[in-house]
């Protein structure tokens, strides 16, 4: 009998995707892996180290040469119950949700050479336990094979508007207008990449979140869930 499934979940910027995915593993009892968190902690570690310049530009051949000093890890926030990001073992989970970072995230996602770094990371994650992860190419590139897909969406001005009274009610001073620019930005540079760009997988389970309760869409992932868990035990269970 199956008893651990890999669930992948991928979806444009601010579509919720991440919060739905923390919840069905908490509800679920299996490990949650931010993969948007990971390229955010490299963007992060770029800026740190000065190679983004002031007009954005990113020194790539420093990147590269220091790609492979970048450890990106989680652990377990007690008064949260959830994972926190850790860059080279330092939390750094507020940090890169600025919008400092978000600025700059798509374009470090988009070096091939910070995908193939990131990629090994998360595929290492895949342990004998169940996973969720969600990013923009895990069921395409991360975890093809996943059990479970599910692409998220919403319109971009839902998506804003979630966002921005997301970095409000954190104190962070931005207008709506700047939040909206950077959701549309990031979804033209995520589609358009060269290397693995955001897409639905062909066997991706679609939801459209614009006019969802947060409680209808965790009750929508988690029966999905049970329904790809019971296909894949009887599929497990055919092959005996």
């Amino acid at each position: 009998m199956s008893k651990f499934i890999t669930i992948a979940v991928d979806g444009y910027s601010s579509s919720g995707k991440s919060s739905m995915a923390k919840e069905l593993a908490r509800a679920i009892g299996y490990n949650y892996i931010d993969s948007g968190a990971m390229y955010r902690a490299v963007a992060l570690y770029c800026l740190n180290k000065g190679y983004i310049a002031g007009d954005g530009v990113i020194d790539t051949a420093a990147l590269e040469s220091d790609i492979d000093n970048i450890a990106i890890t989680f652990s377990l926030n007690p008064a949260t119950g959830r994972s926190d990001t850790c860059l080279n073992g330092e939390n750094v989970e507020s940090e890169i949700r600025s919008m400092r970072v978000s600025n700059c995230v798509s374009e470090v996602a988009a070096l091939p050479f910070v995908r193939r770094a990131l990629v090994k990371q998360q595929q290492a994650m895949r342990g004998r336990s169940g996973i969720v992860m969600d990013g923009r190419d895990i069921g395409t590139v991360v975890f093809p094979d996943a059990e479970m897909k599910v692409f998220v969406n919403a319109s971009a001005r839902v998506r804003a508007e979630r966002r921005h009274k997301e970095l409000i009610a954190k104190g962070q001073q931005v207008s709506f207008d700047e939040v909206l620019r950077n959701v549309e930005e990031r979804d033209r540079l995520d589609t358009t990449r060269a290397d693995s760009p955001l897409r639905c997988a062909d066997d991706a389970e679609v939801l459209n979140n614009d006019n969802m309760t947060i409680e209808e869409q965790n009750r929508w992932m988690l029966d999905t869930f049970h329904r790809k868990l019971a296909e894949a035990t009887a599929a497990a269970d055919a092959q005996r």
